[in-house]
Parts: structure tokens; C-alpha cells; sequence
């Protein structure tokens, strides 16, 4: 997307550009794109810092298949650790000025035996992953119900759910 920077004000060329992120894959952006998902038992780690207009959106499918969350494995774990630095690692390259990384984290649980338990344990693990890479983390928005479609506008640190 081709942007003209006249002072604060910007003008498009064209509109938003629409990048779909699937299961378990991260997309990063510097453009004024709308990233998008569908979480259905995942969650959705949005990071982006607006002063420099980058960011990212993480979607880690997150799937009861024991009886109980602490029986999940530490390669499914490892995994999604991996896949988190990854992304935060590839927001810092893309925009090497980021000073104020923010995180939003949306979650869609699936009304199963153990399934917010699983959430739970997922959510804590990622809150204190990126605490300790010194991103700043808002107030997680936890749902049920019919699958959550997510809308984020890194450039903006826009999110918006249905």
C-alpha cells in the first residue's frame, strides 16, 4: 500500500489491504493493513506499537485433547513459545524503532470440559512471555459462544470483534 505523508495527516492510494493469519502462523506488518482471523478455541495475541505504525497478529489454536491443562505437552507449549518470540522478534526487525510495544490477547473458548482451563493456562504463559520481552500487556477480552472473526489494524493498535 502506497502511502503520501503530507505532515500528520496521511492519504491512501487505495484501501486497506486484508492479510488473513490461519491457525497456528503469525503475520507482521509496517503497512496500513488490516490483519484477520476467525478464533475458534485460540487465542489471538495482537502486538503493534502505533508510533512507528508496525505490528502483528499471532493465532495459536488452543485445543483440549486431555483431561486435564496440565497435562499439555511441553512440545505444544515449546511450540507456541517459539511462535511468540518469533513474532515479537520479527515486529522489533521490521520496525527497529519500536519503543512502546503494546499487547492486546483475545481469546474464544469452546463451551467443552476443561476448555477454560486450558485458556487459562495458555494466557498465562503468554502474559508472561511478553512481560519479560518488555511489552506492555492490556486487559485480556475472553469469549465463548459462536467462533470470534478478529479485525486489527496494527498501524493503529485498532481491534475490533465479533
Amino acid at each position: 500500500m502506497q502511502w503520501r505523508r503530507d505532515g500528520i495527516q496521511h492519504r491512501m492510494s487505495r484501501p486497506n489491504r486484508e492479510i488473513t493469519v490461519a491457525p497456528d502462523r503469525f503475520e507482521v506488518t509496517d503497512e496500513d493493513a488490516i490483519l484477520v482471523t476467525e478464533l475458534r478455541s485460540a487465542i489471538a495475541v495482537c502486538v503493534y506499537d502505533a508510533v512507528q505504525e508496525a505490528g502483528a497478529l499471532l493465532h495459536l489454536r488452543c485445543i483440549v485433547r486431555v483431561s486435564k491443562p496440565a497435562d499439555m505437552t511441553d512440545t505444544t507449549l515449546a511450540t507456541e513459545l517459539l511462535l511468540l518470540d518469533r513474532c515479537v522478534e520479527s515486529v522489533r526487525e521490521i520496525a527497529p524503532a519500536a519503543r512502546n510495544l503494546q499487547a492486546r490477547i483475545f481469546a474464544h473458548v469452546e463451551d467443552r470440559p476443561m476448555a477454560a482451563e486450558t485458556c487459562d493456562v495458555v494466557l498465562t504463559l503468554v502474559k508472561h512471555f511478553l512481560l519479560d520481552s518488555g511489552v506492555k500487556v492490556l486487559p485480556a477480552d475472553v469469549g465463548g459462544g459462536a467462533a470470534r472473526e478478529l479485525r486489527f489494524r496494527p498501524s493503529m493498535g485498532w481491534v475490533q470483534t465479533r
